[in-house]
């Protein structure tokens, strides 16, 4: 199906990303996967390439560019060729949105240039053990004493917490009204470098592999004042704005894996060859791929037009939460049937298809699993 999203501009930089992958991602990514995460220079190599910072405006030396296609056509090269580009995408789709819309403009002066390289990476701290999505029940506190704030608790399953230079914390600052148990939420800007700060285990996937996924604690951190970001006590709020981005940002990744498993499957088929004849011969081979064609299609409209809205500034959080719904529950049943066509070589990690497979199943549970999902859509339905 024609797409009609995408400009000379989109496909221009799909080719270099394309070529980038092929020569820079792949032949290392095996390391990165054994290592938990790709290298800190490979994330300034790809502030070389402009690309943590395409949605920066030009004044802090970024793309200026207003616009998520840029990153739906990264997601559709990184699944095609089946890697990730670490924690990429949780840096440049989820964390920045907070800063360019709430940080002062002396907090973008100071953070944005090692943004923009590569040099310095970020990541958002709200999860917590036993805090799932009711993030109401946060415990790290944060208490103002003069002009600093001092920090402590613990947060885990932190995408990019290991190599990040800035984390996002989400933490109590004064306790709950009566009225509402999600006041008095703060979100502040950590330095990783800062006395007190702890990253902790490296908690060990079944998929996603060279993507950091930690834990991290927080003993007596001094954060001063001036890194509180936006208002205190709005942290909610602030989540609550960018939440569609976020799971628009799962369900493009999601598509593109389901678009690149048909890929994959239907290249498998076409060689493989089954009591003497290819196995894209087989009735049952044509039905199934047929089917995750149609599904892939589905997924691609559905996401195309979240972006059209998004970029319009119209994608409504409950549009936003059925995308990711749909998508990321159409990955998983696409994938599943691909590597079945596999045979016994999907479940071999040599096959990209197995890596998808593994990678697919945590799109259901971040960023909202697919039961709170249906709980953001059943209300905007009532």
């Amino acid at each position: 199906m024609r797409r009609r999203i995408y400009g000379d501009e989109h496909e221009a930089f799909r080719r270099t990303i394309r070529s980038f992958i092929e020569h820079e991602v792949v032949p290392h990514y095996a390391e990165w996967e054994a290592d938990g995460a790709p290298p800190k220079s490979f994330y300034r190599r790809l502030g070389e390439l402009g690309i943590p910072g395409i949605q920066v405006p030009e004044k802090w030396g970024g793309g200026g560019i207003d616009s998520l296609k840029f990153s739906a056509v990264l997601a559709e090269e990184t699944a095609r060729a089946a890697v990730t580009f670490g924690a990429l995408r949780v840096h440049t789709d989820i964390v920045l949105p907070y800063l360019l819309e709430y940080a002062t403009t002396e907090q973008l002066d100071t953070w944005m240039p090692g943004i923009v390289s590569g040099e310095c990476m970020t990541s958002i701290a709200m999860t917590e053990p036993g805090t799932g999505s009711d993030l109401a029940n946060i415990r790290t506190t944060a208490r103002l004493q003069g002009d600093h704030y001092i920090l402590n608790g613990a947060k885990t399953f932190i995408t990019g917490g290991a190599n990040a230079g800035l984390v996002l914390v989400v933490c109590r600052t004064s306790p709950p009204t009566e009225t509402n148990r999600r006041s008095g939420l703060s979100i502040l800007l950590v330095d990783a470098a800062s006395s007190g700060f702890t990253v902790g285990r490296h908690l060990d996937k079944i998929g996603v592999r060279a993507q950091d996924t930690v834990e991290l604690a927080f003993t007596d951190v001094v954060v001063t004042a001036d890194r509180l970001l936006g208002e205190e006590g709005r942290a909610f709020e602030y989540l609550t704005h960018n939440l569609a981005q976020e799971r628009l940002s799962i369900a493009v990744g999601a598509y593109a894996a389901a678009a690149a498993a048909v890929r994959m499957a239907k290249d498998y088929v076409a060689g493989r060859t089954v009591f003497g004849k290819p196995l894209s011969s087989f009735q049952n081979t044509k039905f199934v791929l047929a089917e995750c064609h149609t599904e892939v299609l589905a997924a691609q409209a559905l996401v195309d037009q979240c972006l059209e809205l998004h970029d319009a500034g119209e994608l409504s959080p409950a549009d936003a939460a059925a995308a990711k719904l749909f998508c990321t529950e159409a990955q998983g049943r696409v994938v599943d049937k691909c590597l079945q066509l596999h045979g016994g070589y999907g479940y071999v990690l040599e096959y990209p298809i197995a890596r998808l497979y593994a990678d697919a199943r945590v799109t259901r549970i971040f960023g909202g699993t697919s039961e709170v999902l249906k709980t953001v859509i059943s209300k905007s339905i009532a």
